[in-house]
């Protein structure tokens, strides 16, 4: 098994080994690796030459150059049956078209029959259903009638005693000329008694609402004179507080204005004060007073400038006595001591 480094030099086909004159040495050394260990396939088979290549695609070229020709052959002979079935497809598809179109006409007649024929049904299926209602409603007219002629016939029956009892009160009785118009003045009296009550039914009614509203008007009353007392109530409440407010802020106006009064008495009296001591002071000088009562800065400044030179008087007269003292105190001790 042979130990070979890669080769460095390519050929046109594959790979080229080595110089025999570095193969040995290469060799020898690549036993003692297994980095570049390769294997190559089928090592120790003969590889294709160039000639057996270009044979092996020449004779690929002619089995496919074969193939192209029976190809060719098989396309030309499916063209030709290819057109023939087409012709014979648009010449099916001719008769059918034709087929289809006489169908579809018959098939449109044949609709339109059954949509007039549909209609026509529903129209006698619907005069059908009203002749049978009005048959019905006919027979039950027929019915109704014939009871009630029994029923006039039997009537008729009981009441031939009083209309023999009527034709008597009508010869009898000068009011009446015949028997219809005594029938006609019962039945007036009749109506007249029925709009009696109906009118009276209907003057009762309205008694009812009348008393309903005045109910309702009497409750409406109550609920309304109950608000306002509630109303009255409420402002009473709301003016005994806006006068306790009131008296209470009428102290403290009170009080704001005593404060106010003392305050301007304090005023004129601390004004009043200022003014006589700055007379004091100009008097004390020998000076007219030229400031006004109103004119306080300037008071207060010449008070200010006379106070300090008050101070620094009687500092100086502190300062002469306690020199005068102290000059007494020596003479009497140097006379002492002579």
């Amino acid at each position: 098994m042979p130990r070979l480094k890669p080769t460095t030099k390519v050929d046109v086909i594959g790979n080229l080994d080595l110089s025999p004159e570095k193969a040995v040495g290469d060799f020898i050394e690549s036993k003692q690796q297994q980095k570049f260990f390769i294997k190559p396939p089928n090592w120790d088979s003969a590889g294709d030459s160039i000639e057996l290549l270009y044979i092996r695609n020449e004779r690929e070229h002619a089995a496919m150059m074969r193939l192209q020709e029976e190809m060719l052959a098989n396309a030309k002979s499916q063209a030709a049956s290819n057109s023939a079935r087409i012709s014979e497809l648009y010449k099916t598809h001719t008769d059918l078209r034709k087929r289809f179109i006489e169908v579809n006409s018959f098939i449109k007649d044949c609709v339109d029959k059954k949509r007039i024929a549909e209609k026509k049904v529903a129209e006698e299926t619907a005069m059908h259903e009203e002749m049978r209602g009005k048959i019905e409603k006919y027979k039950t007219s027929i019915s109704e009638l014939s009871h009630f002629r029994d029923v006039l016939k039997a009537t008729v029956k009981e009441f031939e005693p009083y209309e023999q009892v009527l034709e008597e009160v009508v010869e009898k009785s000068d009011i009446f000329e015949s028997v219809k118009d005594c029938m006609d003045r019962c039945d007036a009296l009749m109506l007249a008694q029925v709009e009696i009550s109906r009118l009276e039914q209907e003057k009762l009614q309205e008694i009812e609402e009348m008393r309903k509203r005045m109910v309702k008007v009497t409750n409406e009353a109550a609920l309304t004179v109950l608000g306002l007392r509630n109303d009255l109530a409420e402002l009473e409440r709301s003016y005994n507080q806006a006068r306790a407010e009131c008296s209470k802020w009428e102290k403290i106006m009170a009080n704001a204005k005593d404060t106010v009064a003392n305050y301007d008495l304090n005023k004129d009296r601390a004004l009043d004060g200022i003014h006589n001591m700055y007379r004091l002071l100009c008097k004390r000088r020998n000076l007219d007073p030229t400031l006004q009562r109103n004119e306080v800065e300037k008071q207060l400044d010449y008070i200010k400038d006379e106070i300090e030179l008050l101070i620094e008087v009687n500092k100086e007269c502190v300062r002469q006595k306690e020199k005068g003292n102290a000059s007494k105190y020596f003479s009497e001790k140097v006379l002492a001591k002579s």
